[in-house]
């Protein structure tokens, strides 16, 4: 454990370096958690390295590109890339399962609500590059979701300070009603889907 503190804090470090280019990468290849990355930010931004607008520029970029990567993985690879590769980047079997189902019942706009549901966080990207959805959209979408978990985290990092470590417990009462709130904002949607597609269909008679 004590190893793995260090390493964090080793990464950390060299990213305070880099100033924003260091949060954009950290959010890219996330060997860390983004919400580390991003309150570590925000303590930088408490200790005028940095400032919080352009804090949350870095953050969005990192967070849109870190998903672009995957999306662009489903694109060009498909399911037998991720099939062989996905283990490599933290996707499981389960969690692209359910992502395809997700896109595949309820469409392009599964990709804002699902940005804040733990199991498909990620991985929901994957069946928007297979299902060859047009880049812009999916852009659109994963950044209306990714610039508010950026200023969420980055304003708790600046009010935290030095006691930035503590965000997961600090986080902890607010990132679950967020959770449930996008839960229900998607189920919403999918509901709203459920209808639009048996209005349309053809009654038989």
């Amino acid at each position: 454990m004590k190893t793995l503190e260090e390493f964090i804090h080793a990464v950390l470090q060299w990213l305070t370096d880099l100033g924003y280019a260091g949060i954009a990468l950290g959010l890219m290849i996330e060997v860390i958690p983004s919400e580390i990355v991003l309150s570590y930010g925000g303590y930088m931004v408490s200790q005028g390295k940095i400032t919080f607008v352009g804090a949350v520029i870095a953050g969005t970029i990192g967070g849109v590109f870190s998903q672009l990567f995957l999306y662009w993985a489903g694109y060009y690879g498909g399911r037998p890339f991720l099939e062989k590769y996905g283990k490599y980047i933290l996707i499981k079997e389960n969690h692209l399962r359910t992502a395809e189902k997700w896109f595949e019942r309820y469409g392009s706009g599964v990709i804002f609500g699902a940005r804040f549901i733990p199991v498909v966080r990620h991985a929901i990207s994957i069946p928007a590059g297979i299902s060859k959805m047009p880049w812009t959209t999916f852009t659109l979408y994963t950044s209306l979701a990714v610039i508010p978990w950026s200023v969420f985290f980055l304003y708790l990092g600046l009010q935290l300070g030095d006691n930035w470590e503590n965000i997961k417990e600090v986080a902890a009462p607010y990132v679950q009603p967020l959770g449930i709130g996008a839960g229900a904002a998607l189920l919403l949607y999918m509901l709203y889907q459920w209808r639009k597609k048996g209005k349309d269909s053809p009654t038989t008679v």
